[in-house]
């Protein structure tokens, strides 16, 4: 015979109700009360039956999470694993599941979330990404359907909830520790040029060139896919200029990006960071692990996943909860793919 809420309020000595507000983790029971009833649970072998209580509440207890472009950048780079982690520890806590999107194209990716929203599937959703111009957004924001977003938004910055560095100053203070080793050479490999983190980025370097007197070279500024190929593509177009106008430094939005780089460089007989010097974004592991070890904006990706699905959870319970940007600190982490100008 299973074991039902009324045996657990009766081992725990609680009312039948307590029990239903501990397994939805109401923050009006004290933790002496839950701890209690939890441990009821546990001796008792009693798991709840969230299908049946979705039913009643009409909400899934599920958050979908969409991802930028195809399923190949989404399942190669090393930053939405982790993103993910924390998206699912956050979502853990409130005992949420998570639902992924993905699509070999956008077209697909918005159909999936039409669906998604439509078919009752989900109660919030969680955009990896932040667009310049982008058709789920609109479709979310038109539907006033309940949605975070990681990275900050082009248009409509106050009226969104978001979650994101700040990565105006990221570009800018990785630009200035290459200025600081006295490069000048220095160029810039961003990813999509749709996406706002990119933009952003480039805006920070920009500036802090131009705060240094140093002036701003188009054949420095490089957009490429966030994958191994995208960083071979641009070495090799860089190392096209002529010796005295090729770069000192790197710049390279992305770990996996500049992975990509080093091996590109290598290839070419270019030593890093003897010939040329690298910092890149995400302080991936395998950052520490490349050779050399990279020097990297370590942008806390865990928390921006954690802070994301806990800011959207906040939302679905309440709907009235205004509109809040968090801004997640980031650090560089300096290793031995960076180094002054002989």
């Amino acid at each position: 015979m299973s074991v039902t809420i009324k045996d657990v309020a009766k081992a725990a000595n609680v009312a039948p109700s307590t029990v239903s507000r501990v397994i939805a983790n109401n923050p009006r029971i004290s933790e002496r009360t839950k701890e209690k009833v939890r441990e009821a649970m546990n001796t008792l072998g009693y798991h709840p039956n969230f299908i049946a209580r979705s039913l009643a509440n009409q909400s899934t207890q599920v958050i979908g999470l969409v991802t930028p472009g195809s399923s190949d950048v989404f399942f190669q780079n090393p930053f939405f694993p982790t993103v993910l982690r924390g998206l699912s520890e956050g979502a853990h806590e409130r005992q949420y599941a998570l639902q992924l999107v993905t699509g070999q194209s956008e077209e697909d990716i918005y159909n999936g979330v039409v669906q998604m929203v439509q078919g009752g599937r989900v109660d919030g959703i969680v955009l990896l990404y932040s667009k310049v111009e982008d058709r789920i957004l609109q479709y979310l924001r038109e539907r006033n359907f309940p949605f975070v977003m990681i990275g900050k938004p082009y248009n409509f910055v106050e009226a969104i909830t978001h979650v994101d560095n700040d990565n105006f100053k990221a570009g800018l203070d990785a630009t200035e520790f290459l200025l600081g080793m006295g490069h000048e050479r220095i160029a810039y490999i961003g990813g999509d040029a749709k996406l706002v983190v990119t933009v952003e980025r480039l805006s920070g370097y920009e500036n802090a060139l131009k705060k240094a007197g140093i002036p701003y070279r188009e054949q420095y500024v490089l957009h490429e896919s966030f994958l191994l190929e995208g960083g071979k593509e641009a070495v090799c177009a860089l190392m096209e200029l002529p010796l005295d106008e090729r770069p000192t430094a790197l710049l390279v939005t992305d770990d996996l990006l500049a992975l990509g780089v080093l091996n590109t460089l290598s290839e070419l007989d270019i030593a890093v960071p003897d010939d040329i010097s690298i910092i890149s974004f995400n302080n991936a592991l395998f950052s520490e692990m490349s050779r050399p070890p990279l020097t990297s904006v370590d942008i806390n990706i865990f928390q921006l996943g954690f802070s994301a699905s806990s800011q959207l959870i906040k939302r679905i319970e309440n709907p009235n909860e205004p509109p809040t940007r968090i801004t997640v600190p980031h650090q560089i982490v300096s290793r031995f793919s960076t180094e002054h100008v002989k």
